[in-house]
């Protein structure tokens, strides 16, 4: 008797189509100026179409449609467009599938309040940092990343932890040809990042030293799932005043027990050649 054929659950049944007439054109214009509208805190109408190269009307009844779903918002009063509530709540679906959003947050409040500095949780997104989620000190002068905010892998302590566990060829994949200088601490050559991630994967922890933004440095781990696969990290961030160098083997066993904590909550598991978090 022959072993029924497991169904194919995920598309129609003998669908093997897998050119261009798939993709539903309207919906992917769609899903481009969503994206366009939840980079920026608030675009006009004007600066939405000319950032996508389609119609001001074109545009309009996007958002509108959008909208309609609560993936959009406008505000009247200054004729702005934003990224709406079902945006988020939709998003949140992605980090329910772990639970990693949910088993983060207690070990971040524990990190804010034994360093007084703001936690971070994101993912690496091609080249780029998305950040999540985050727990913000109550110091005046803080970093801060609204969650959904992105910024470049390479001049991220996030990114560089992630990336450290890494091949070669999937972060040759990730990064740009030519890598941008956000500020002059920024490693903007390949090798000398390469160099970096090395040092990181030996560690265990990376450092972000004023690399994004003049006056603020960051601390950061990866965080694994159940194939020993980077899929996210979790950092400290504040002013280079207050994250000082000579507090980065502290601040980084820190975060790298953090780390290991929420791996292993969320049915992670760190890779064998990965240090054991200091006590």
């Amino acid at each position: 008797m022959k072993q029924a054929q497991a169904r194919n659950r995920g598309r129609p049944k003998a669908f093997n189509d897998k050119t261009e007439s798939t993709v539903i054109q309207s919906l992917d214009r769609a899903i481009d100026v969503l994206k366009t509208v939840a980079e920026s805190p608030g675009l006009s109408l004007t600066e939405i179409a000319e950032a996508r190269g389609q119609s001001p009307a074109t545009v309009y009844r996007i958002l509108t449609t959008l909208g309609r779903h609560r993936f959009t918002e406008f505000d009247e009063i200054n004729q702005l467009w934003f990224v709406g509530l079902e945006a988020f709540r939709t998003g949140m679906g992605f980090l329910d599938r772990t639970q990693l959003s949910e088993r983060s947050r207690p070990i971040m409040q524990r990190i804010m309040a034994e360093t007084g500095e703001t936690a971070n949780l994101a993912i690496l997104d091609g080249g780029e940092v998305i950040f999540v989620s985050q727990i913000e000190t109550h110091e005046p002068i803080r970093a801060f990343f609204r969650p959904g905010t992105r910024s470049p892998g390479h001049a991220s302590g996030i990114g560089k932890a992630i990336m450290a566990y890494l091949g070669d060829e999937a972060i040759g994949l990730r990064l740009p040809a030519a890598l941008n200088g956000h500020t002059t601490n920024t490693i903007i050559d390949h090798d000398a990042l390469r160099r970096e991630l090395a040092e990181t994967r030996a560690r265990g922890w990376a450092v972000d030293n004023e690399e994004r933004t003049e006056g603020m440095r960051c601390i950061a781990a990866p965080v694994f799932n159940s194939f020993g696969e980077p899929v996210a990290g979790v950092s400290l961030s504040g002013p280079s005043v207050r994250v000082r160098p000579e507090r980065d083997a502290e601040f980084g066993a820190l975060i790298a027990r953090a780390a290991d904590e929420i791996t292993r909550s969320t049915g992670g598991v760190p890779p064998k050649d990965m240090p054991t978090p200091i006590e």
